[in-house]
This record gives C-alpha cells, sequence and structure tokens, in this order.
C-alpha cells in the first residue's frame, strides 16, 4: 500500500498539539482508537471543503455518527450501515482469516451494541450486496441534497 501523506490524506498531530486543539474545541468528533492514537476531525476542514462547494462523507462508528448528527442536526444525513445478521457478519470476518477468536468475539459484541441505536439516524441501510447497498447509498445521498 502507499504512505499516508501530512496534509494529504490526513494532518498528523503530536499528542500534545492534539489536546491543545480538543481543548480549544476546534474537533467535530474526535477518538481515542488505540492507546495513545488519536483521530479526530477539525471544524476547520469541514468548513474548508464545504467552501469548495463540496460534500463530506464521514465514515464513523455508532458514538462518531451520532455526534455528528447532534452537531450538523438537519444539515447531515446519517446513515446506519449494517450487516444482515450477526451470523453473516461472524462468517465475513471468518472468511477473511484476520480475526482471532477474542478478537471476533469483541467484534460481534460490539456489533450487537451498535445496532441498538440505529434508530437513532435518518437511514439504515442493510449491506447485504456492495452494488445493491452502493445504489442505495446513492439514492439516500441525492434524496438528501434535493431537500429545500
Amino acid at each position: 500500500g502507499r504512505t499516508e501523506q501530512d496534509g494529504k490524506d490526513y494532518h498528523f498531530l503530536t499528542p500534545a498539539e492534539f489536546k491543545q486543539k480538543l481543548d480549544q474545541d476546534e474537533f467535530i468528533e474526535w477518538e481515542e482508537v488505540y492507546a495513545g492514537n488519536f483521530y479526530g476531525t477539525l471544524k476547520s476542514e469541514i468548513d474548508r471543503i464545504w467552501n469548495e462547494g463540496k460534500n463530506v462523507i464521514f465514515d464513523v462508528d455508532v458514538k462518531g455518527g451520532i455526534n455528528l448528527k447532534k452537531y450538523f442536526g438537519k444539515n447531515a444525513l446519517a446513515v446506519f450501515v449494517k450487516v444482515p445478521s450477526l451470523e453473516v457478519l461472524k462468517q465475513r470476518l471468518n472468511d477473511r482469516g484476520t480475526e482471532s477468536q477474542d478478537s471476533l468475539s469483541r467484534r460481534i459484541f460490539k456489533a450487537e451494541f451498535e445496532m441498538s441505536f440505529q434508530d437513532r439516524f435518518d437511514a439504515v441501510l442493510v449491506n447485504e450486496h456492495l452494488e445493491k447497498s452502493l445504489a442505495e447509498a446513492q439514492q439516500l445521498y441525492e434524496a438528501f441534497k434535493a431537500k429545500p
């Protein structure tokens, strides 16, 4: 794979810089993904992208999705993407061959927990077949953009 570049893929900050921006309320959303590894979205980046006439798509967990919807309100479309069932998720993860039994159990538990929040989203998209799901996502987006 290619190497991520500062300012292109992400803005890489030191933990001290991240904490300073956090203290100054400069993030729309953030999370400590791994111990000492923080990820977040700067409000200034969203403003910059919107000023270019572009839209922003976030790929976040349930907590991030709920927080983004709370922040943007009717200016955001929150879509909960889920698997057809936990059995399908377990099968997909097993087929990858990348999960230990422990991490598989954690992922299934987290997915089950996150599904309990799907009613907090504007739409639920069941990802059974990728092409169909992409078409549905496009339809949701077009309908959202058409709203006054």
